[in-house]
C-alpha cells in the first residue's frame, strides 16, 4: 500500500500562484491596520480642541497619550499567546470589535478622565488587532515574497494614520473632535462582521493543532483549487511542548528576542512621541492647527512610501542591513526637524524624511520578527515585541510632555529624540551579526 503524500504547507504556498484569497486576506488585514492607525493617531490631532474645550495643562495629555499606549501594550502582551491557542481569526476579529466599541464610546466623553480610561480599553483592542494581522498576512505570504507583503499590508497603519490627520484638518476646526472619534469606532464595528465570514483561519497555524487536516485541505484547496490533495496529508512545525511565551527564551531564540525587543522599544517610542506630540510642537512654532495637521501627515505619508520600498529592499538584500541604515538615517532627519522648525518646507522634508525611515523602518522590523519566529509561537513573539515597543511609546508620550513643560527648545526635543533610533538601528544591525554566525 502507497504511503500518502506529505505535503509541506509553506512548500504548498510557495508553489503557487498568489491567489484570490490570499489577495483577500491580505485586503482584510489592510484595512484592520488602516482603522488601527486612524484610531491611533486621531488622539494626537484632537489634542489642542480638547485643552481649548476643557481647560488643562498641556502636561496632562501625556497622561492621555499614555492611557491608550498602555492599553495597546496590555492588548499585546494578553492576545499574543491567545493567538497562538485560538487561532488568529478568532482574535482578530475580537480585537476589531474592541477597540471600535471603545472608540465609540470615548466620542461621549464628559471630561479628561472619561475619555483616558476609554483610550486605555480602545488600546486593548488595537494592541491584539495589529500583531494578529501582521501573522495572518506573514503565514498565508510565499517565502520570497513575505517581506513585501507583509510591508505592503501593514501600509495601512500608515495610512489610515495620515487620513486621521487629513481627517482632523477638514472635520474638528469646523464639527468639533466628536465627530471623529465616532467615525473612527462605527468603522471597525462595520468590518467584523465581514471578517468573521470571509477571511480563513491560518493555515499553518491549523497544521499546528492535531486533528484539523480537514480545514487545512480545504484551505489550500481554496488557494490552489486545481491541486490533488485527496489523500494528501500535511506538515510544518508542529505545537511545541512548551507553551509559546517560554519559546521567546529558548536557546535558540532568546539572544534574537532581547535585541529585537530594545529595537522595538526605542523606534515605538520615537514614532509614538513624534505622532502623538507633532501637531501640539508644530503649533509652537507659528503654525496653525490646520497646517500642523497636514506637516503631521507627511509624516505617515513618508512612512507609508518608506514601508513599501525597504520591503522590496528587504526582500532582495540583507534585511538587517536595510533596517538598520534606515534608522540611523532616521536620527539625521529627526535632528533636522529641530534645526528646521521655522522653515515649513524644510519642515516638510525632514518630516518625510522621518517618516520614510523610522515609521516605514518599524513596518520592516514587523515584517523581520514574523519571520524570524517559527508558526508554533509568531504571534506571541509579533504582539510581544509589539508589547514591548509599546511599553516605549509609553515612554515616549510622557517625554514630551516633561519636555515641553520644562520649556526646552525645539531643537533640544528633537536632538534628545534622535538617540533612540540610533540606538534601535544598532540593534538591528547586530541582530543581523548574530543571523549571519
Amino acid at each position: 500500500m502507497a504511503a500518502a503524500r506529505v505535503i509541506d504547507v509553506q512548500q504548498f504556498i510557495d508553489a503557487h500562484p498568489f491567489s484570490a484569497v490570499q489577495r483577500r486576506t491580505l485586503a482584510l488585514c489592510f484595512l484592520v491596520v488602516a482603522l488601527d492607525g486612524f484610531d491611533v493617531a486621531i488622539v494626537g490631532h484632537i489634542a489642542p480642541a480638547l485643552r481649548a474645550e476643557w481647560s488643562f495643562a498641556v502636561d496632562r495629555l501625556g497622561a492621555l497619550f499614555a492611557a491608550g499606549l498602555f492599553g495597546l501594550m496590555v492588548g499585546s502582551f494578553i492576545v499574543g499567546p491567545l493567538g497562538d491557542r485560538f487561532g488568529r481569526k478568532t482574535m482578530l476579529v475580537t480585537s476589531v470589535l474592541c477597540f471600535g466599541a471603545a472608540c465609540t464610546a470615548s466620542a461621549f466623553s464628559n471630561g479628561l478622565t472619561s475619555l483616558t480610561w476609554l483610550r486605555f480599553l480602545t488600546g486593548l483592542g488595537l494592541g491584539g488587532a495589529m500583531p494578529t494581522a501582521i501573522t495572518l498576512t506573514s503565514e498565508y505570504s510565499p517565502t520570497p515574497r513575505q517581506s513585501s507583503l507583509v510591508t505592503v499590508m501593514f501600509c495601512g497603519f500608515t495610512i489610515g494614520s495620515a487620513i486621521g490627520g487629513l481627517a482632523a484638518a477638514q472635520i474638528v476646526t469646523v464639527y468639533g473632535w466628536r465627530p471623529l472619534l465616532i467615525g473612527g469606532g462605527l468603522l471597525p464595528l462595520m468590518l467584523a462582521p465581514l471578517l468573521a465570514r470571509v477571511l480563513p483561519e491560518s493555515a499553518r497555524y491549523l497544521v499546528s493543532k492535531d486533528g484539523e487536516s480537514t480545514r487545512v485541505r480545504a484551505t489550500l484547496q481554496r488557494i490552489a483549487p486545481d491541486a490533488d490533495l485527496a489523500d494528501a496529508s500535511f506538515s510544518g512545525r508542529r505545537a511545541a511542548t512548551s507553551s509559546p511565551v517560554s519559546e521567546l527564551f529558548g536557546p535558540a531564540l532568546l539572544q534574537g528576542t532581547l535585541l529585537l525587543w530594545i529595537s522595538f522599544f526605542m523606534s515605538l517610542l520615537v514614532v509614538y512621541l513624534l505622532s502623538n506630540w507633532m501637531p501640539t510642537l508644530i503649533q509652537q512654532s507659528g503654525l496653525s492647527l490646520r497646517g500642523a495637521s497636514l506637516i503631521t501627515a507627511t509624516f505617515q505619508l513618508g512612512g507609508t512610501v518608506g514601508a513599501v520600498a525597504l520591503g522590496r529592499l528587504m526582500d532582495r538584500f540583507n534585511p538587517y542591513r536595510i533596517l538598520g541604515v534606515a534608522y540611523l538615517m532616521a536620527a539625521g532627519f529627526v535632528s533636522l526637524m529641530g534645526a528646521a522648525a521655522a522653515i515649513p518646507w524644510v519642515m516638510t522634508v525632514a518630516v518625510f524624511g522621518a517618516g520614510f525611515c523610522v515609521s516605514g523602518g518599524q513596518v520592516g522590523a514587523n515584517a523581520l520578527t514574523a519571520a524570524f519566529y517559527p508558526t508554533s509561537c509568531r504571534t506571541t513573539g509579533v504582539s510581544w515585541a509589539l508589547g514591548i515597543g509599546r511599553s516605549g511609546s509609553v515612554v515616549g508620550s510622557l517625554m514630551g510632555g516633561v519636555m515641553l513643560a520644562q520649556g526646552w527648545s525645539l531643537a533640544t526635543v528633537y536632538g534628545v529624540v534622535a538617540v533612540p533610533v540610533v540606538i534601535s538601528g544598532s540593534a538591528i544591525l547586530a541582530l543581523g551579526f548574530r543571523s549571519s554566525r
